[in-house]
């Protein structure tokens, strides 16, 4: 076998950390740490405001949305791995939108079609954003395993014709 070529067995690519080891417990004290937080919010908030920039947060956000949409669309266009986490925050604006829509809509004014909204497009949405990240994290893994397949028929070919050349007197 050729010593430049290091090719790494299939468990250890299983055994290389995602993330460094401090982010699951970093985040979990994150969690824990906004719990009294909430509590605050929810006891101490009023039940009704008003904004002094409403219009110019729902058109950000719903700006932000389309720039979001727009590059999702486009890395799944030129078939970029990236779109997985580009639709993967498509989705969670639909969710957050859907969320603030429905909740921040009067009851009198709006309300149902604010759900019919959420219901039939923004969720659904939000689903298909989600499958399309998990579709390719798929791809990506299957791209892998050809990938190591291919390095391996050429570590097996490499090494036949290292054998070969040897027994040459």
């Amino acid at each position: 076998m050729d010593p430049g070529l290091d090719i790494p067995e299939p468990h250890e690519a299983t055994e290389v950390r995602t993330v460094p080891w401090w982010v699951g417990p970093a985040f979990g004290l994150l969690a824990l740490g906004t719990v009294p937080w909430v509590i605050f919010l929810a006891v101490t908030l009023p039940h009704h405001a008003t904004f002094a920039h409403y219009r110019a947060v729902w058109v950000g956000f719903d700006s932000g949305l389309i720039a979001v949409l727009a590059l999702t669309a486009l890395l799944a266009w030129w078939a970029r791995p990236e779109v997985a986490l580009t639709s993967t925050a498509a989705a969670t604006m639909l969710l957050v939108d859907a969320w603030f829509d429905v909740m921040t809509t009067p009851a009198r004014h709006g309300l149902l079609m604010a759900v019919v909204l959420a219901v039939l497009v923004e969720l659904p949405l939000a689903g298909i954003c989600l499958w399309i990240a998990r579709h390719a994290e798929q791809v990506m893994e299957y791209r892998v395993m050809v990938l190591v397949r291919r390095a391996r028929r050429v570590e097996r070919r490499l090494a036949r014709r290292t054998v070969i050349e040897r027994a040459k007197p």
